[in-house]
């Protein structure tokens, strides 16, 4: 399975927000729609990330003050991203060894979509579900023995 087919399973719904826009309105966005993730835009391509890691992080650095912290301020600039033709497998490796919950999927410098962890592990039970059944549909349909004589 490749990423252009957890993207295909997922769907293709995206939210972003731009750098300058405060980290309160991002949280209330991410809370709204149950969100672990936004896409932080620039001049019409991505320059960032904000996930609830960078969230937490700001509220204890700032002591629970966001007022005037900015997206910007603690978005993850130039985040990791995955190529749709990349394997699930060395996907969920990538995730494992970069601590990366969501990462930004880029087809040369379209944004294709954001893949989480719990979306990789949708697909693959989802591709295990169909393999299961297609492996019993053939036990099922098995020639018998063939008869004595």
């Amino acid at each position: 399975m490749q990423v252009r087919e957890i993207i295909r399973i997922k769907g293709v719904a995206l939210f972003t927000t731009p750098a300058q826009q405060s980290l309160t309105s991002a949280i209330e966005t991410m809370a709204e729609h149950d969100l672990g993730s936004l896409v932080v835009m620039g001049e019409g391509k991505m320059i960032g990330m904000l996930t609830f890691r960078e969230v937490l992080r700001a509220v204890k650095q700032h002591g629970g003050k966001l007022d005037a912290v900015t997206v910007g301020d603690v978005m993850v600039a130039d985040p990791v991203t995955v190529p749709p033709d990349m394997e699930a497998n060395d996907l969920r490796r990538l995730m494992i060894d970069k601590h990366s919950r969501y990462l930004p999927v880029m087809d040369g410098a379209t944004l294709m979509g954001v893949i989480s962890f719990l979306d990789v592990a949708k697909a693959v039970l989802e591709e295990q579900s169909f393999e299961n059944k297609m492996l019993k549909s053939y036990i099922k349909h098995w020639p018998g023995e063939p008869a004595k004589g």
